[in-house]
C-alpha cells in the first residue's frame, strides 16, 4: 500500500498505479472517520468528473462512506467541482467529495474535499483527515461488516 499525502483540496495520482479502489476507498473511510468524530454534519454529496474511472471511484466512496452509517449523496453522471461545492452548501454537508485531478494530465484522478460553506476544505481540515486513513485496505472487510 503506499503512503497517500493531499495536496491542495485533497490527493491526487495516478490512476491504476497509486489511485486505486483499494486506495480510494482507504480516503473515503478516513473521509468518513473524520465526519463521525466530529461536530459535522453526517453527509456527503459525491460526485465526478468525466476521467477515466470517475464512476467507479465515486460509487466506492459513496459505497464505504453510506456503510459507515452517513448519508450519502451521489450525483448521477458528470459532474464539474463547483457543482459539488454547490451541493455541499445546499445540504450543509460533513464533506463534498469530487473525484476529479482538476488541471493534471488524464493520467490522473483524484479525491478532493469541499466544505459545507460551499468552497475549500481548509488544510488544517484536510490534515485531520489524512491522519486517519488507514494503512492498509484489508481493514474493509472488517470494517464493513460492522
Amino acid at each position: 500500500m503506499s503512503d497517500i499525502k493531499f495536496g491542495t483540496d485533497g490527493w491526487r495520482a495516478i490512476i491504476a498505479e497509486d489511485f486505486t479502489v483499494a486506495n480510494v476507498a482507504r480516503v473515503a473511510y478516513a473521509t468518513g472517520l473524520r465526519i463521525i468524530n466530529s461536530d459535522l454534519n453526517k453527509n456527503v454529496v459525491i460526485g465526478h468528473d468525466c476521467r477515466f474511472g470517475g464512476q467507479l471511484f465515486a460509487e466506492t466512496t459513496a459505497k464505504v462512506i453510506a456503510a459507515m452509517g452517513i448519508k450519502v449523496y451521489l450525483a448521477k453522471g458528470i459532474v464539474s467541482t463547483p457543482m459539488i461545492s454547490l451541493g455541499a452548501h445546499h445540504f450543509k454537508s460533513g464533506f463534498g467529495v469530487v473525484i476529479t485531478a482538476s488541471h493534471n494530465p488524464a493520467s490522473y484522478n483524484g479525491f478532493k474535499l469541499k466544505s459545507a460553506y460551499g468552497g475549500p476544505t481548509i488544510p488544517s481540515e484536510i490534515q485531520l483527515v489524512e491522519d486517519l486513513i488507514p494503512a492498509q485496505a484489508g481493514f474493509l472487510q472488517l470494517a464493513l461488516k460492522n
